[in-house]
């Protein structure tokens, strides 16, 4: 049953991501940032690279959550298999 439920999160969360992730001009140098707030995609991905938990940056960062976390996640992934390399 919580393999389900986790699965049907992960679900809700690719389907969602970009209902939290926004891109505003003038805004952190229009990076994709969560939920209006000034923290990016970037952020949340060097974090989690410098080998901090999700629920070390929850705890260090009261206005965001698990999901904000996952959805950043999955907006790096979207980027990264969007993106078209050119040989020169």
């Amino acid at each position: 049953m919580l393999n389900l439920i986790g699965e049907l999160n992960f679900y809700l969360i690719m389907v969602n991501f970009k209902t939290i992730i926004a891109i505003e001009p003038g805004k952190r140098g229009g990076k994709p940032c969560i939920r209006g707030m000034r923290i990016t995609v970037g952020d949340i991905l060097g974090w989690l690279g410098s080998g901090m938990t999700i629920n070390q940056i929850s705890e260090e960062y009261d206005e965001l959550t698990e999901n904000d976390v996952y959805a950043a996640l999955q907006c790096a992934a979207d980027r990264e298999n969007k993106t078209i390399q050119i040989a020169v």
